[in-house]
């Protein structure tokens, strides 16, 4: 069996690709090709994950100039020429769509081909790609309901996003060693991607003095981002806050695994992680997302009861301690976020679009066979 997984440009795109991958990988399907673009994070991602990668002209048209956009719609014709001599060549048995426009021309050209295609949709409201695909694709994954709205119900599947398989299988006792905590202190793990959230950063240190009291309690393990990185060591200095301060944390299964709360962005990835493992959150999302996403999922889970929500422009760093107390203080609404949260999550989802993928494959080689 034979797998193109099409898409990315972020990591929220990327990385529940990732996951099905490896779970294929698990399942002994090994011939498993990525396609994206060479100024993606898939260009330096995959190729350290152990996978091939194929790349194709394609660039975004939403929020652009008007030579950009141009250069867009030129692309896509030039993309689409791409992804029909990578698929001649490869010959798959199915495609999947993991979003962003790299993921368009592949999907497209597949469904005429009639290869069986499946589209993730991550976020509650669809981006401008996956909205068109959904028309091709012969199924389409979502990870909330809200999505059915957006998509042909007939092929539209809830499954949740896609997590990687090693992200459940931290150990806490090893990451207490690995980031030099306390395991009697109440730990909260802060970090705003992969290049840190400078507002969020600001807001932390803030936030610290009016902490003063906790520190015989409390320890951060706190994902900065280069630019802040030092500056953000500082005033946990300066403050004397125990904790552990990193521009970029490689052993994420660990840092969840330690945390007690997170504080963090709403993307959908991220989401689905926190949910699977059940954390208590406090999601501060990104305002600048497309189609304000972010604010739209991190609504969902507050809503539910599953995770607590500060929209930036209400964000102060005396405000977030007053939170952070709140948790610590509060065993009983702790409790209740991480069930909340737990009910939410899906740690199966991987597995679900697995099998949904294997289900259509199989179902077109018996069909070409009766033929």
């Amino acid at each position: 069996m034979k797998v193109i997984i099409a898409g990315g440009g972020t990591g929220g795109h990327l990385f529940p690709g990732i996951a099905v991958a490896e779970r294929l990988r698990k399942e002994g399907i090994k011939d498993i090709l990525f396609i994206g673009t060479a100024n993606g994070i898939e260009a330096r991602v995959i190729p350290r994950e152990g996978y091939r990668i194929e790349f194709i002209r394609s660039s975004g048209l939403v929020g652009k100039s008007i030579l950009k956009t141009l250069q867009g719609l030129l692309n896509i014709f030039l993309s689409i020429t791409d992804s029909i001599k990578i698929i001649r060549s490869c010959r798959p048995d199915a495609v999947i769509g993991v979003g962003g426009y790299a993921s368009f021309a592949p999907v497209f050209v597949s469904s005429f081909f009639g290869i069986p295609t499946v589209i993730l949709e991550q976020n509650s409201i669809p981006g401008l790609t996956n909205r068109v695909l959904s028309r091709f694709a012969s199924a389409v994954c979502i990870t909330y309901h809200e999505s059915f709205n957006f998509f042909p119900s007939r092929k539209t599947i809830l499954t949740g996003n896609p997590i990687r398989a090693r992200i459940l299988e931290g150990s806490r006792e090893g990451g207490m060693r690995l980031f030099g905590l306390s395991p009697q202190k109440y730990t909260v793990f802060i970090f705003g991607g992969s290049s840190g959230a400078k507002n969020i950063n600001r807001a932390v240190m803030g936030s610290l003095p009016y902490l003063a009291d906790l520190k015989e309690d409390l320890q951060f393990l706190h994902q900065t981002g280069d630019s802040d990185y030092e500056q953000v060591k500082e005033a946990y200095r300066k403050y004397s806050m125990s904790g552990t301060v990193a521009p970029f944390i490689y052993q994420m299964p660990e840092a969840y695994a330690v945390a007690d709360l997170i504080i963090s962005r709403a993307g959908a990835t991220t989401l689905a992680e926190i949910t699977a493992l059940g954390k208590a959150a406090i999601l501060i999302p990104y305002p600048y997302a497309a189609q304000r996403h972010q604010e739209f999922n991190a609504k969902k889970l507050h809503d539910m009861g599953a995770a607590i929500m500060i929209l930036e422009k209400e964000l102060t760093g005396e405000r977030l301690a007053r939170e952070i107390k709140r948790l610590l203080k509060d065993e009983s609404l702790r409790k209740d976020l991480e069930k909340n949260s737990r009910a939410f999550g899906r740690p199966d989802a991987t597995g679900a679009v697995v099998d949904l993928i294997k289900t259509m494959v199989n179902k077109k080689r018996s069909k070409n066979d009766k033929a």
